[in-house]
């Protein structure tokens, strides 16, 4: 996929291989699009409660949009997942709500 920047996966088990490849191998949907070409890919290793998908997707954009739509950095990401998640830390919401997230990519 030419220019292929970020995906953002929202569902549960999106980066979380399935155990029927090689055991050296990473198979899932979020490393299937980083070797599509998606330079930054967020996905999730296991399931997490309905409201924590919408709640950490808007601190996520949040900061990725602080700039405006038209200085989104993908290079940004790994620090807007991480600052997401540290957001939803604080509020002492259960692990299960922020820790599935995972980035992959720069």
């Amino acid at each position: 996929m030419p220019n292929a920047e970020l995906a953002y996966l929202a569902t549960c088990h999106s980066a979380a291989g399935d155990g029927a490849g090689a055991e050296d191998e990473a198979l899932s949907l979020a490393a299937g699009l980083q070797f599509c070409g998606f330079r930054s890919v967020i996905g999730t290793l296991w399931s997490m409660p309905d409201a924590s998908g919408p709640q950490l997707s808007r601190e996520f954009y949040e900061h990725m949009l602080r700039n405006g739509p038209d200085k989104v950095d993908v290079r940004d990401s790994a620090q807007a997942l991480h600052n997401a998640t540290s957001l939803m830390r604080q509020r002492e919401l259960p692990p299960e709500s922020w820790s599935t997230f995972i980035h992959i990519g720069i």
